[in-house]
């Protein structure tokens, strides 16, 4: 990896953080859309003694492959598409999913999840992807990768809202265990 990607790397997270999780850390505010101004994140960053420049701050936005972050249409705000463990209202309508959504996560979780569903814990959503290689992905994160269906038109037509982030991720507030199954390819 080069030195520019590992840079890269590491302002990501840092804005993950700062954007999801941990606004209070630096001292930035984001309004209860998740949103703040692109000068006064750099400026309490660069007293957070992270010095990000505006032109790598586009750059990490405009080229991360899970487009994470986004600017406003005025390209003066930006905020997490999703993730968030502090209190925001993305502002999202919900959407009918596909048929099957995927999820992604560790085979030392499978039977807690079989048992009691996908939970959203601390975030605002259960995170699923419109194919399994995605969600085998997110899962290889945890450990030994597993992917589970999501019979996710079926959820729907029971009325549980699913709606789709800036970056294509597919959001709901939980998965009952009757909606999942292993993935055959796991098999």
């Amino acid at each position: 990896m080069k030195s520019g990607e590992k840079e890269d790397i590491r302002l990501s997270k840092f804005l993950s953080l700062v954007l999801r999780h941990q606004p209070e850390i630096i001292g930035l505010e984001l309004d209860n859309q998740g949103w703040t101004s692109i000068d006064t994140l750099l400026e309490k960053a660069a007293k957070a003694n992270v010095l990000l420049s505006l032109a790598q701050l586009r750059q990490i936005v405009l080229t991360n492959n899970k487009k994470r972050f986004s600017f406003d249409e005025t390209g003066t705000r930006i905020r997490a598409n999703q993730g968030h463990s502090v209190a925001v209202e993305l502002g999202y309508q919900p959407q009918k999913p596909p048929a099957v959504l995927y999820h992604g996560t560790a085979i030392r979780f499978l039977q807690s999840i079989l048992a009691n569903g996908l939970i959203k814990k601390h975030r605002h959503h259960v995170h699923l992807s419109h194919d399994p290689a995605t969600a085998r992905q997110v899962g290889q994160r945890h450990g030994q990768p597993i992917v589970l269906e999501v019979q996710a038109q079926a959820m729907y037509h029971q009325g549980f809202p699913f709606y789709l982030s800036d970056n294509k991720v597919w959001l709901t507030e939980v998965v009952p265990a009757q909606f999942l199954e292993i993935h055959k390819e796991n098999e």
